[in-house]
């Protein structure tokens, strides 16, 4: 089997070779067309070959100019960009959840087509721009050993990175390039079969507060509800104690989360479940309230009953809140990062949103870096491509994952296909 086999087995008919147009994928803002959902007993599956960059180059808009940093790293997740202008990034490759069914088995096969052979780092990598212009001379590996790490913060002098089985925290003093010393563990986080491994991270304005997004065991509790406990919804963490609570639940795969500068507003990017059509659902960009849920696994977009789950749960549906922004079915968005002034006029007000790229369709989506621009401190009008050119002549050429905004002016994007840290600036900028 290739890795550009396409496999559908739904309504009793199975079609093996390649795949027949999907439906339109436009579902963008805040009331996405949902399509009636499909019967699939196998999902539809489609990664493009994975190809070297060559003299090929992601594609950026009119103005901007992009560069690699960092080249040759061990699967690179998210970045944080230091007060002195260093830049850490996060390498790693978690989860290893067991196969349940023989779709199992074949979707892992497939989808492991789609990416890095490498070996994840289970590190944090250092690069340093020494001299201000715009290419990183000095990498260091500033702390290893870690567990498959993926979101990262910075609170005062405390660099906190969450592995996958715990929260942890640095000492770190501005200009640092290595740690002084092994992780303290501020909590653990759940690890147990670990389907959805990545644990995203953000904090709070004044510090006082972690946030942790902890994905769902399963694509609709397969393995039971006993499994999903603590699972799929955010954590809020004192920083200062590791004590946590529950903030909200019903969000399958929260893969990454920011702070909205100026509100104090959680923001998260949430993959939806699979196997149900490739126009369902829509992987979505939202507000995260405190106590809110957002309907996993009973329900998606709200209040549209999933009826495979059971026993099904009519009283919490009821309460199901639908997302702020649909992003598009099967995007896999990894990445977000609220913008600045410093991004130039059109990319000042909105967020970036890293969009690994679909597995779960016949025509690939995703595999971009979207904008989504605000008004009044929400999303309003669709998606802006920022970042593109990852797929090209049925190619893959890259993977977007992490998305961060350098408040001089630039854009960080992690690639972990082709292993590759990524900086997008204005052409008259550095």
């Amino acid at each position: 089997m290739n890795s550009r086999t396409c496999l559908v087995l739904c309504a009793g008919s199975v079609l093996l070779g390649a795949c027949g147009g999907d439906p339109d994928a436009s579902q963008y803002g805040a009331d996405p067309k949902l399509p009636d959902p499909q019967s699939q007993l196998l999902p539809t599956m489609m990664i493009a070959k994975p190809a070297d960059w060559g003299e090929r180059r992601p594609i950026v808009p009119k103005g901007f100019r992009i560069t690699a940093i960092a080249t040759d790293l061990a699967i690179p997740r998210q970045t944080l960009v230091l007060p002195n202008g260093d830049i850490l990034i996060a390498e790693g490759r978690g989860g290893y959840a067991p196969k349940l069914t023989p779709k199992d088995v074949i979707a892992a096969h497939i989808k492991a087509k789609g990416s890095s052979p490498v070996k994840g780092g289970n590190r944090l990598t250092l690069v340093r721009d020494r001299d201000g212009d715009g290419a990183y001379e000095v990498r260091t590996a500033f702390a290893e050993n870690l567990n498959a790490p993926y979101g990262l913060a910075l609170v005062g002098n405390q660099l906190f990175v969450a592995n996958q089985d715990a929260l942890v925290r640095f000492d770190y003093q501005d200009g640092q390039l290595n740690a002084s010393g092994a992780p303290v563990t501020v909590t653990g986080l759940p690890f147990a079969i670990n389907h959805h491994w990545t644990k995203s991270l953000a904090a709070s304005a004044d510090g006082l507060f972690l946030y942790v997004g902890i994905g769902s065991n399963s694509n609709i509790t397969e393995r039971g509800m006993t499994a999903e406990t603590d699972r799929a919804m955010v954590w809020q963490v004192d920083a200062r104690t590791g004590a946590h609570k529950i903030f909200a639940t019903g969000l399958r795969n929260p893969t990454a989360l920011a702070m909205q500068p100026g509100t104090g507003r959680l923001w998260a990017v949430v993959n939806e479940r699979d196997e149900i059509g490739p126009n369902l659902v829509p992987d979505y960009l939202t507000s995260v309230r405190e106590g809110g849920f957002y309907g996993w696994p009973f329900s998606y977009w709200g209040k549209n009953v999933d009826v495979r789950v059971r026993p099904q749960d009519p009283e919490r549906v009821a309460t199901a809140i639908a997302p702020d922004y649909a992003l598009g079915s099967h995007v896999a968005a990894l990445g977000v990062a609220f913008s600045a002034p410093t991004m130039g006029a059109q990319f000042a007000d909105g967020v970036f949103v890293g969009e690994h790229g679909s597995w779960n369709r016949g025509l690939p989506v995703g595999y971009k870096v979207v904008f989504v621009p605000f008004r009044d401190g929400r999303p309003a009008g669709e998606p802006i491509d920022f970042v593109t050119g990852f797929q090209a002549e049925g190619l893959t050429h890259g993977r977007p994952v992490g998305v961060t905004v350098d408040p001089r002016g630039a854009l960080i994007v992690a690639d972990d296909l082709s292993n590759t840290v990524w900086r997008v600036t204005p052409e008259d900028g550095e």
